[in-house]
This record gives C-alpha cells, sequence and structure tokens, in this order.
C-alpha cells in the first residue's frame, strides 16, 4: 500500500503544560478509512488539527516529530500552509454552512482559490454534491439558502464544499455527533465511495461507528497510541487489555 501519511515521534503539549500527544507515530495509506478512536482527551482532536496545521491557530504550544505529507514534511519551512489546508481537508462535528446560498457555498471557496471559470464550477458544485450523497436532495435548491438544510443535510454540505476543492485526504471530526440514525447512516454510506478517491481520515461518533466504517484503526489514550491494527481484528481481538476494556464499556 502506498503511504500518504506517515507520523513519526511526535509529540505535542499546550501552554498549559498538557501533554496531549506523547510519541505518536504510524502511517496512513492512500485510500483508506482510518479512524481514530477513544475517550475524551486522548488526544484525537488535537492529532487531526495537526495534520492541516490548524494547531497553528493555538498559541505557546510545543511540537516535536515530523509528519510527513506525500513524503515531504509539512512543517518544514516555507510549506504553503493555504495550499496544504487545501489538500488535506477538514470537516467539523459542527456543521457551518456560510450565510449564503447552496451554490454559493461550494464555490465559494473555489472562486477564492482562482477558479472563475462556470463550466468548472458548475461541474465541481454537482460533483461534489453528488459524492456527498446530498445531490438528488438538493438539486432543486442550489439558489436557496443553506441555513434552509436539515442538520444532516447541512453536515453533508459541508462536506461536498471541502469536496469541491477537491482534496487528496478528507479529514472528518466526529462528523455524525448531531444526527439522527438515517442522517448519520447516509454519511458513513458515502464514505465507503469516497475512499475510491480519497484518504479519509476518522473520529467516530462511537465505538461501534468505528467498527462500522473503519478499514484501520487506532485507540488513543491519555495521549498515547495503544493499539492500531486492522477494524476486522482490532475490534473482535485487541491486544493490550486497555482497548478491550474501553471496546467492552468497562472504560471511558
Amino acid at each position: 500500500m502506498s503511504t500518504k501519511i506517515s507520523i513519526q515521534n511526535l509529540f505535542f503539549t499546550y501552554k498549559d503544560g498538557t501533554e496531549a500527544l506523547k510519541n505518536i507515530s504510524f502511517d496512513i495509506y492512500e485510500n483508506e478509512i482510518f479512524v481514530l478512536f477513544g475517550p475524551s482527551r486522548g488526544g484525537k482532536s488535537t492529532l487531526l488539527r495537526l495534520l492541516n496545521r490548524l494547531s497553528d491557530l493555538t498559541e505557546n504550544t510545543k511540537r516535536q516529530g515530523v509528519i510527513l505529507f506525500n513524503n515531504k514534511d509539512i512543517f518544514e519551512r516555507g510549506t504553503d500552509v493555504s495550499q496544504l489546508r487545501r489538500q488535506i481537508s477538514m470537516v467539523f462535528a459542527i456543521p457551518t454552512p456560510l450565510p449564503c446560498t447552496v451554490r454559493d457555498n461550494l464555490t465559494f471557496g473555489l472562486k477564492m482559490s482562482g477558479i472563475n471559470d462556470p463550466i468548472v464550477l458548475e461541474e465541481r458544485v454537482v460533483r461534489s454534491l453528488k459524492q456527498a450523497a446530498l445531490w438528488d436532495e438538493v438539486k432543486d435548491r442550489l439558489d436557496k439558502s443553506a441555513f434552509a438544510l436539515s442538520g444532516g443535510q447541512k453536515q453533508r454540505l459541508c462536506l461536498a464544499r471541502s469536496l469541491a476543492l477537491e482534496p487528496q485526504v478528507v479529514v472528518l471530526d466526529n462528523p455524525t455527533s448531531g444526527l439522527d440514525p438515517l442522517s448519520t447512516a447516509v454519511v458513513e454510506e458515502s464514505l465507503y465511495e469516497l475512499k475510491q478517491r480519497y484518504t479519509i481520515i476518522m473520529v467516530p461518533h462511537s465505538v461501534q461507528q468505528a467498527a462500522r466504517v473503519a478499514g484501520r484503526a487506532a485507540f488513543l489514550l491519555d495521549g498515547e497510541l495503544i493499539e492500531l491494527d486492522r477494524a476486522g481484528k482490532l475490534f473482535s481481538r485487541p491486544q493490550d487489555k486497555r482497548t478491550e476494556d474501553y471496546i467492552t464499556g468497562r472504560y471511558g
């Protein structure tokens, strides 16, 4: 398998002295769904934010170690951070559509990156909505306010907005936490289609969701990588008792 992201001896400490990540090392492969799971304050969201340097926005932190994206250190001097964030795009737990139409939500980032050809913009709108399993629901509402969409539709719109920029990696931080079971199922189903084109890194809503969607999964606890394996093995035959306790509900 081709390695897309390689995390090597990564440490991260916040200004209050909290060690969020402690010597984390593993690889993420191209076109896989890789899941990070574990209790709160385990380091999952911190790690996601490091992947596209959103961590830069938090002051007085300390980082050691390397993150390679396509074999290049993302923290290397001269890295175009805006370009990095287009290539490793993040979708957050709380959907935040822009205060404009569905279409404008999808074309705003494209125009900001210099794409203004109406044909290209329309192609990106249609394709990203289809990839996010939203096209059939909004194709007649593209020029209506995005705020009129349901919660599940807003979440998929934010995913489509990310996909419109044609990233290489899609990072999902608990993207179904506020959704009903039906909307959650739609989002999960779309992930299997998306991994054909993208590498997907996800923090799930629950252990059950992690087991459903992951190709491989990593269990993080108190900033440490406890166990990493193929999902089928990790969730049925974990090697570490701490992983087993968390999966079976005896911890966290």
